[in-house]
């Protein structure tokens, strides 16, 4: 299937009733924008303890533990598929909840935010609301790292030459993902992301959770904001059970892979 959560686009593949071998170099291929299908990332449904168990891989072919915009389009998915309004969906980020929020919006609890140093993960130990890197970024786990940036004005960032430099960053052994985040008002964000091996991406959910929670750390907002990607609009609200993610899904299309190109993986 072809999904997207405000233009961050997904290839989903359905195993849970036959078992699929992804390696990255499969994930690769089905990325590829001109030789396969594109993604900004890759989701697997599989059996779990809950109602569904998803794995995500990021278009370079590395896992990700998190990925908030496809976990809400699998969550309409299996919800119009089973008529229930709410699951129980595992990741290797965790257990997470997913509701209809009604008016076509899916919500996910994305779990708490990680606020130390070793659970983002970073190097070495240090204060995650201030990095020592140019610009005074936060750091955030939300089951993958973030890296946000509170500017001026999102729009004038070359986030093509920003994000790569703090993807990369030594800082983060692990990479990680990037925002640019211009505050508008005490509930509004205006934000742009860089996606760890990925690049500029349209939306991100997990990265609109780690914003929303840098920015409340921060002082600069609250704990329920309206993010404006350049895809759309996202609702966060940190509460006490976790940070919760509301917004649009798009099922495109739904088919099969022709034999000529599962050969051309193998």
């Amino acid at each position: 299937m072809k999904m997207h959560g405000l233009g961050n686009d997904f290839v989903v593949l359905d195993a849970r009733a036959e078992a699929i071998d992804v390696t990255p170099a499969i994930a690769q291929a089905i990325g590829h924008r001109q030789f396969g299908v594109g993604f900004d990332q890759l989701a697997v449904i599989t059996q779990g303890t809950g109602d569904a168990h998803l794995t995500f891989y990021n278009s370079d072919g590395t896992l990700s533990a998190a990925c908030g915009n496809a976990t809400r389009c699998i969550a309409r998915f299996l919800m119009d598929e089973t008529g229930r309004d709410s699951l129980h969906l595992t990741t290797a980020r965790g257990d997470l909840a997913a509701r209809d929020a009604g008016e076509g919006l899916t919500s996910v609890n994305m779990g708490h935010p990680q606020l130390a140093w070793d659970e983002v993960p970073l190097a070495r130990e240090m204060d995650t609301l201030h990095l020592p890197i140019e610009g005074d970024p936060v750091a955030t786990g939300m089951g993958n790292p973030h890296c946000t940036f509170f500017v001026a004005d999102a729009e004038a960032v070359d986030l093509s030459d920003l994000g790569p430099r703090a993807e990369h960053d030594p800082l983060y052994p692990e990479r990680t993902n990037v925002q640019v985040a211009q505050i508008v008002g005490p509930d509004h964000i205006r934000m742009r992301v860089w996606e760890r091996g990925v690049g500029v991406t349209l939306a991100s959910g997990s990265s609109s959770c780690a914003t929303a929670v840098a920015a409340a750390r921060r002082g600069l907002t609250g704990r329920a904001v309206r993010i404006d990607l350049d895809g759309g609009t996202l609702h966060i609200d940190w509460r006490e059970d976790g940070v919760w993610m509301t917004g649009p899904t798009m099922h495109v299309f739904s088919g099969v892979f022709t034999p000529e190109f599962l050969e051309s993986l193998t």
